[in-house]
């Protein structure tokens, strides 16, 4: 479908709310029913029908249809985080004596449950690197019943092959999926790679505004179905319809949003890869990226999410320098218009921290839609402060 149709007119029967523009907010909890029957029709079919908004109310119905359209999807589910949209379809898919090969280092609650929650009911994972489709091969036993993949991770920016992943795990059976929030649909869909599900932190860029906590999964509409009528509906981890159609609007900007923010960033990287304090710059189009031909054949743009490594960094030179931003906000998240700053070491106890571990050193920083000017120097000058 045209991008601008989806946007602005997929699934908007305007006429059906007397004409206006943008859709209304159906904040109801319930609906009712003319005759019995009706009723017997509804409860039976929670999926695609107006019964109880915990599983279908239509302002979320509008949500949904652009979101699998966007992703090149049958169908979509929304959730109440993106952690929300990871954890449901995971317990949904998996039971006792199952096992997981996750790539390393994915979003920090993904970590938790794979290594914390699921070992408490008999569901075990193997880490890889995932860099190299042989760990695949070696991690996967007759058990193995999902991959999960995180392309570009949200820190490091590693990359996995998700078309030759795919091909591994339909070959045996096991099902594929990843977290796509780095790239938004608009830069990357996985579903056209041969990835089974998508999941992506609706926070981010498809919202845009920092006001809304939201998460999206995207399928074969077969495989959502079964996840919805589990899971999704018994833990009730559905959107609120104010949350939708705030997602709605922060949709019809999302292009130009992605364009500017992406543009900034590529300013701000190239004034960042020739600064003397910087050591590295790591983002997955940068020209030392091992990786960088297959994340520029997956990856249309990346956004404006990456990291730096300061030169001889220890503690205090990183605080000092995070400290310094004037207008850089130090937050969690990113895909709003504010630009923020992340150092890893703000989630390691000082008596942890390394200075020679890498991820220890790592400052994540995501380009908003200040001007590139605004954004360098403030950067500037907090480089000038170690």
């Amino acid at each position: 479908m045209d991008l601008s149709y989806i946007l602005n007119e997929l699934g908007e029967e305007r006429e059906s709310y007397f004409n206006s523009i943008a859709p209304p907010i159906m904040q109801t909890s319930n609906f009712k029913f003319n005759t019995v029957e009706d009723f017997r029709a509804a409860l039976a079919d929670e999926y695609q029908g107006n019964l109880y908004s915990r599983g279908f109310n239509p302002t979320i119905d509008i949500l949904r249809k652009k979101l699998a359209a966007l992703d090149g999807a049958e169908d979509a589910l929304v959730f109440s985080s993106g952690i929300a949209a990871i954890t449901v379809p995971v317990l949904a898919l998996l039971q006792s004596g199952d096992e997981v090969v996750c790539v390393e280092n994915p979003y920090s609650w993904t970590i938790k449950l794979f290594k914390e929650f699921l070992p408490r009911y008999g569901v075990s994972t193997t880490f890889i690197d995932g860099t190299d489709l042989s760990q695949y091969e070696s991690a996967i036993t007759a058990k193995t019943k999902l991959i999960y993949l995180e392309s570009p991770n949200t820190f490091s920016f590693d990359v996995q092959n998700l078309e030759a992943v795919a091909k591994i795990a339909k070959e045996k059976g096991i099902l594929t999926m990843i977290d796509n929030s780095y790239c938004s649909p608009l830069y990357q869909q996985p579903i056209a790679h041969g990835i089974d599900l998508v999941a992506q932190s609706a926070t981010k860029y498809l919202a845009g505004h920092s006001d809304v906590v939201a998460g999206v999964l995207t399928g074969k509409k077969e495989l959502l179905e079964k996840i919805f009528n589990k899971e999704y509906l018994n833990i009730g981890a559905a959107l609120a319809p104010q949350n939708a159609w705030l997602l709605l609007r922060g949709l019809r900007t999302l292009p130009i949003r992605l364009d500017k923010i992406s543009e900034t960033a590529d300013k701000v990287i190239a004034y960042l890869n020739a600064h003397p304090k910087v050591e590295k710059v790591l983002h997955p189009f940068s020209q030392d990226n091992k990786d960088l031909a297959l994340a520029k054949k997956q990856m249309k743009k990346c956004g404006g999410l990456f990291s730096i490594i300061l030169k001889d960094a220890d503690l205090t030179k990183i605080e000092t320098f995070c400290d310094g931003l004037k207008h850089i906000l130090m937050a969690v998240s990113w895909g709003g218009y504010e630009s923020l700053i992340i150092p890893a070491c703000a989630g390691i106890s000082k008596t942890d921290f390394d200075a020679t571990n890498n991820r220890h050193v790592l400052i994540r920083i995501y380009v908003g839609l200040e001007e590139a000017e605004y954004i360098i120097a403030d950067l500037e000058q907090a480089f000038s402060k170690i």
